[in-house]
């Protein structure tokens, strides 16, 4: 039997991340993520395309330009050679973080060496929710609330819980969501990982994106003023909230000794993984047992834990997960270039922006040797991954 090996996230890119319908209106969803893969080749000129394995690529609506057991499609295009294979991966907003998971098995057993992992939504494109057909019995049957199938809802059901989180913390957490990525902006940390694109209009042209077209200036006074669109006198708004995004990510995943042995960079090691499932109608509770279930998993505590980067779906979701581990709202340990709220949450895509972003974190902070990726998940799930810092300057394990 092979022995279980090290598994490292060597190194992942994203596209500039746009509003829904916006700069990638007219740009198709496979080409984002080809565009991340043929990235990470060029960043990598040291692995030859032959030793990529495999390709797993996640959207949650897999239809139209995202359909075609999209890894495999993707591969393809992007110049990689024909014998690698590749396929599709859906866990709706943790579709990417699957794509990691699911792969890492693979190396960790023996069965290949190194793998692309990778997302893409296109919401403008495909919106949430395109083209299904939920059994009528999960609502006959009464198996989940009605809430439960409309995101925001649930977020606003998370509130009810929650009375202690109010509207003013969620606002608040929100501008500093977009006062930490307008910093992180101006001292060039979000541009490194970040791959141009082509972009085409009808009427303007061609074009290129450069950077994330979500985030915005605001003000407690601005987000007090609008909008609740889930339920009047409600707490979630746009302010609070991510928006409706298309974007992709790439990561390259290798066994250890396989990555020292071609040369490849190691910018963090998996140490543990945890998916649950919660009452779909307040999805957004779903990181907090799955991160004690990753904890459990690797033998540690919340205290070992020394960076956070946690999907921002919603404020409420995050501030939830906050509270139980009596974390502090502006603690410097979360999100410490903001989130999703303003960069932006192109569903099945976001979770290798997770772990791109801890791994510069990890390079900045050699005296951290764990931190963590986690999101809420449609349909009532959490999703953790524990990850070591290779940089840690303790050494190896």
């Amino acid at each position: 039997m092979p022995h279980v090996r090290e598994v490292v996230f060597v190194d992942g890119v994203r596209t500039p991340f746009g509003k829904a319908g916006g700069m990638y209106a007219e740009t198709r969803a496979d080409d984002l993520v080809i565009r991340c893969i043929r990235e990470l080749m060029r960043r990598n000129p040291q692995l030859p395309p032959e030793r990529v394995e495999e390709v797993a690529v996640a959207a949650t609506t897999q239809i139209g330009d995202q359909g075609l057991t999209i890894g495999r499609t993707a591969a393809l295009l992007s110049g990689l050679p024909k014998t690698v294979p590749g396929y599709a991966i859906d866990r709706m907003c943790a579709g990417a973080m699957t794509a990691v998971t699911t792969l890492a098995g693979g190396i960790a057993m023996g069965a290949y060496d190194v793998a692309i992992a990778g997302g893409v939504e296109h919401m403008g494109r495909h919106p949430m929710g395109e083209g299904v057909d939920p059994n009528p019995r999960i609502l006959a049957e009464k198996l989940v609330d009605p809430s439960a199938l409309v995101m925001g809802s649930t977020a606003e059901n998370l509130h009810d819980r929650l009375p202690e989180v109010t509207k003013e913390r969620a606002d608040r957490y929100g501008l500093n969501s977009q006062l930490k990525t307008a910093k992180a902006y101006a001292n060039g940390r979000l541009q490194p990982d970040m791959v141009p694109v082509a972009i085409r209009s009808a009427e303007q042209g061609w074009g290129l994106a450069t950077a994330d077209e979500a985030p915005r200036e605001t003000s407690m006074e601005k987000l007090a003023t609008l909008k609740t669109p889930f339920r009047p006198h409600g707490r979630v708004t746009a302010g609070n909230s991510a928006g409706l995004n298309d974007g992709a990510t790439a990561a390259l995943l290798a066994d250890e000794e396989t990555a020292r042995a071609l040369g490849l960079p190691v910018a963090m090691r998996m140490v543990s993984y945890g998916f649950v499932g919660v009452e779909p109608e307040v999805m957004g509770y779903g990181p907090i047992p799955s991160t004690e279930k990753a904890l459990a998993k690797a033998g540690l505590s919340i205290e070992d834990i020394g960076l956070f980067e946690l999907n921002e779906a919603f404020a409420v979701q995050v501030l939830a997960f906050l509270d139980h581990y009596g974390i502090a709202d502006d603690d410097p340990r979360v999100n410490p270039w903001g989130g999703a709220i303003a960069i932006g949450h192109p569903l099945a895509s976001s979770g290798i922006r997770l772990m791109t972003q801890l791994a510069r974190h990890f390079a900045e902070h050699p005296e951290v040797r764990y931190g963590l990726t986690a999101m809420c998940i449609g349909i009532g799930m959490g999703g953790t991954v524990i990850w070591e810092n290779a940089n840690w300057e303790g050494g190896a394990k």
